[in-house]
């Protein structure tokens, strides 16, 4: 009964090292800000790159289909600003004009679909709105 036992577990971990368990495909690409202070009032443009963490490299041709900023990091999430996206100058930036109206915290919310992937990445980014 003992050798059953031993066996059973060199099966398992066999199957462990086989098959390791895998990541969400979301885990492998960030969105990040470029800068993460910027002036409040109208006409203020974010930029966000989006990065495939496993090369460092910026993934270009995502579809953003979720875009929203609001001042939920200061518990006022109902407070939203307008988000324009802007024409792409270089692949894999994404750019936004924006009116903000208060200083203080913002949060970027964006969900996009990959080129090949087949599930969509979600990320929040939050940034500093300043005088």
């Amino acid at each position: 009964m003992a050798r059953f036992w031993i066996v059973l577990g060199f099966i398992g971990v066999g199957a462990a090292l086989t098959f390791p368990p895998s990541r969400d495909v979301s885990d492998h690409y960030t969105f990040e800000l470029v800068d993460r202070e910027v002036k409040h009032g109208s006409g203020t443009t974010i930029l966000v790159r989006l990065v495939d963490e496993r090369t460092g490299k910026v993934v270009p041709d995502a579809t953003l289909f979720i875009s929203r900023l609001d001042m939920s990091p200061h518990g006022m999430g109902a407070m939203e600003a307008p988000l324009e996206p802007l024409p792409d100058t270089l692949p894999g930036y994404y750019r936004f004009e924006t009116d903000l109206s208060m200083v203080g915290g913002w949060a970027l919310t964006l969900a996009a679909k990959l080129p090949g992937e087949t599930d969509p990445i979600h990320r929040r980014l939050v940034l500093q709105a300043i005088q």
